[in-house]
């Protein structure tokens, strides 16, 4: 009976190790990105650190045989100027699980949709789209919680991914379905990308081109909602367009977006620019500089909590990735 229980644990301990085996690699990943700012909202300025969507996260992936993959993403936000953890729970921006092959990728959980990535997030690379100069025009209607999505493989340099995001409400509860398609072609230094997304009654389209030409990128989007920012308030143009000259240790960025009125709001325009300077004491990390303003019409209330006020900040920070 001794024997064969030792035999049980030695089959067990192999068992564990060749799980311990298959898994190819487990990392661990963040940024710290924090920022001494000067902000003014109307006629009311404050001075103080802000935090730049600073975030941690485990990813890894198991080898299973036969060209199949299984992986796995886990990444919690907190507060850089204070270490608050993110009220909305410990991984909430983003759990998933994905199986992927020859076949593309199959993800499930909670992820930003890709259509955001296929055309906004190529543009805002300033300062990666985080802190008080993120892109306060681009239009979000996709719910993230919930969703399923599959991801061709590589064709050339094309790849689409559609994302389908449950209500899981009750039947009669009023739910809505958040719909989600994006397509991406990156061929030597020239990116193309589209992304639509549609939830309820809101819904969005973008087109994004990004180049790089030596120390020169440049990059461009345009998107149409209908209702995102302002209920019922009917259909937007929304244009960005984005530069920037690399010398060196240094990078010198002009961003400039324009939100057209609503269709149905008068005066509900607004225009957004930021100017900043980035300077890399290593690959990983980043002092930097900038200066961004939101200017509101009337109707408008891009960044701001009154309509028809205006935003700006001056700030210096660092982002250290790891």
């Amino acid at each position: 009976m001794k024997t064969m229980n030792r035999c049980a644990v030695a089959a067990l301990a192999l068992i564990g190790t060749s799980a311990a085996f298959a898994q190819s690699s487990v990392t661990l990943y963040g940024r710290v990105n924090t920022t001494f700012e000067h902000q003014k909202e109307g006629n009311v300025s404050k001075t103080g650190l802000f935090n730049n969507s600073s975030r941690f996260g485990f990813k890894g992936q198991e080898d299973l045989g036969g060209g199949l993959l299984a992986g796995f993403q886990l990444e919690s936000g907190f507060d850089s100027s204070s270490g608050a953890s993110d009220s909305r729970g410990i991984f909430a921006r983003q759990s998933e699980v994905n199986l992927s092959g020859g076949f593309g990728m199959v993800r499930l959980g909670n992820f930003t949709s890709e259509s955001y990535y296929a055309t906004a997030d190529f543009i805002s690379n300033h300062n990666h789209d985080t802190g008080s100069s993120a892109d306060a025009l681009y239009a979000y209607p996709a719910r993230d919680i919930n969703k399923i999505a599959y991801r061709t493989p590589s064709f050339g340099g094309a790849t689409v991914e559609a994302g389908w995001a449950m209500h899981e409400q009750p039947n009669g509860a009023g739910g809505k379905n958040s719909m989600d398609l994006a397509a991406n072609y990156e061929i030597g230094k020239l990116g193309l990308g589209a992304g639509y997304s549609k939830l309820g009654d809101q819904n969005q389209f973008a087109v994004r081109a990004s180049y790089s030409a030596g120390p020169f990128v440049v990059g461009a989007y345009v998107q149409r909602d209908k209702n995102v920012f302002i209920a019922n308030g009917g259909n937007r143009t929304n244009v960005r367009l984005s530069g920037a000259y690399i010398m060196g240790v240094s990078e010198f960025h002009l961003n400039v977006g324009r939100a057209g009125n609503y269709s149905h709001v008068s005066d509900s325009a607004a225009t957004q620019y930021t100017v900043g300077y980035n300077h890399n004491l290593s690959k990983r990390t980043k002092l930097y500089a900038f200066y961004t303003r939101i200017n509101n019409n009337n109707n408008a209330t891009y960044g701001v909590a009154t309509a028809g006020n205006d935003f700006s900040s001056f700030a210096m920070g660092v982002r250290h990735n790891f």
